[in-house]
């Protein structure tokens, strides 16, 4: 008879086509030769593909600059560009840290399949279904967003020339992206290819954000898991009936206790690896979304063409979004690793051998110090990050529409 499918591994599976799509190797279960040279060869071909329209698109923003193009023109472009080069960063880091990733996840088969091995109750139960249907539900409502940006900037073009055409009898054709190419890009035996290549840029992008962002959900969320587990069984730790027990029941108590101490260095430890996985991207994530957040409201404010404006609309949505859960999942796990310390106070410590109490007291004191992640030390990855993210981004949003709407003279 099987063994039942591990939590991690259903999440996983269930959006293995990101990872088919983006070249990112991530997978349920042992991976193959032939696994990693898909990944590769898909990676680097949506490298090289997406990467050719982020130059041409640099090449257009400082030729725009150079001929003193609009001002919406150019910051049409730019959120363009800075998301692009989060895509990059992102999945770039993905496949380097891949042996970690490896690594992290095979941890947290194990400590799953240690929990599979225990006496289950009902709480525990609650918790770990909790804990999975909401990442599930995250990724559910991410999906849907970036669902809809993807048709938003990628068939948005084709829907204004369609009536343009109905309203006008004149075909104006439109783009995507504002992109320099050695070519006319509106020649029409180029167009439609160029349309295609520009659309698939669009979703690599978004797909590599996306894997790279689900990937750190499931980890953040895996580790909640383990430490809100870990607080329950420290909590039940010892019995009420210390004075009845006998010496072996006694040594027992002890051995339980020993295993949870190693447990929660485990868990530190995985979230020190977590935090080494995403630690830069993370800092640019931050840096770029103040940009990003900034620019799009720009942009939702200046257009008048209502369609742009809906387009700008989803990317300031998803935008935030994808900045929100990241903080938000940061801040989950911190806040479960505080918590263990409060379990450990709830126990019945106070009845329980001296060499217990000191273990229980080790814990308690190392809980108080929380296991966070970072943006390279600049910033902890929490709901405090994501308000001045916002309110950064508010105060460049002021100053643009200052400059914008100021008289010239």
């Amino acid at each position: 008879m099987s063994e039942p499918a591990l939590l991690i591994d259903k999440t996983i599976k269930k959006y293995n086509y990101i990872f088919l799509s983006t070249g990112i190797n991530v997978k349920a279960g042992e991976k193959t030769k032939k696994d990693i040279l898909r990944s590769r060869f898909v990676f680097i071909f949506n490298f090289i593909w997406m990467n050719g329209d982020v130059v041409g698109a640099f090449l257009w923003f400082f030729t725009g600059l150079a001929q003193h193009k609009g001002f919406t023109e150019l910051t049409y472009v730019s959120p363009c560009i800075t998301i692009s080069c989060l895509g990059n960063l992102k999945a770039y880091y993905m496949i380097v840290h891949e042996k970690t990733v490896d690594s992290l996840l095979n941890i947290l088969r194990k400590l799953e399949i240690d929990q599979q091995n225990r006496r289950g109750t009902p709480e525990t139960e609650i918790i770990t279904a909790t804990e999975h249907n909401y990442v599930n539900r995250v990724m559910k409502v991410l999906n849907i967003f970036y669902i809809i940006l993807i048709i938003c900037f990628g068939l948005n073009p084709l829907m204004l020339v369609l009536i343009n055409y109905l309203t006008t009898n004149k075909v104006e054709l439109l783009l995507p992206l504002l992109i320099v190419y050695p070519f006319d890009p509106f020649d029409l035996r180029y167009y439609p290819w160029v349309y295609l290549k520009q659309f698939w840029s669009d979703i690599v992008v978004i797909l590599g954000i996306f894997a790279a962002d689900f990937v750190f959900y499931v980890f953040c969320t895996y580790l909640r898991m383990q430490f809100r587990l870990l607080g329950y069984y420290l909590q039940q730790a010892v019995p009420s009936d210390q004075k009845t027990m006998t010496l072996l029941e006694i040594e027992a108590t002890k051995l339980k206790i020993v295993d949870l101490v190693k447990w929660h260095q485990q868990l530190i430890s995985s979230v020190a690896i977590l935090d080494t996985l995403y630690t830069k991207s993370t800092l640019f994530n931050f840096v770029s979304s103040s940009l990003l957040l900034c620019l799009t409201g720009f942009n939702v404010m200046a257009i008048n063409d209502v369609a742009f404006v809906i387009s700008f609309l989803c990317f300031l949505m998803t935008s935030l979004l994808q900045i929100y859960f990241l903080c938000s999942f940061g801040d989950l796990l911190m806040e479960s690793s505080i918590q263990v310390g409060d379990a450990v106070y709830n126990s019945n410590w106070y009845l329980a051998d001296p060499a217990v109490s000191k273990m229980s007291l080790l814990i308690q004191t190392r809980s108080q110090r929380p296991c966070k992640l970072t943006a390279l030390n600049f910033a902890d990855v929490n709901l405090m990050a994501f308000m001045k993210i916002c309110s950064t981004a508010w105060s460049y949003f002021a100053l643009l529409q200052t400059l914008y709407t100021a008289p010239t003279k």
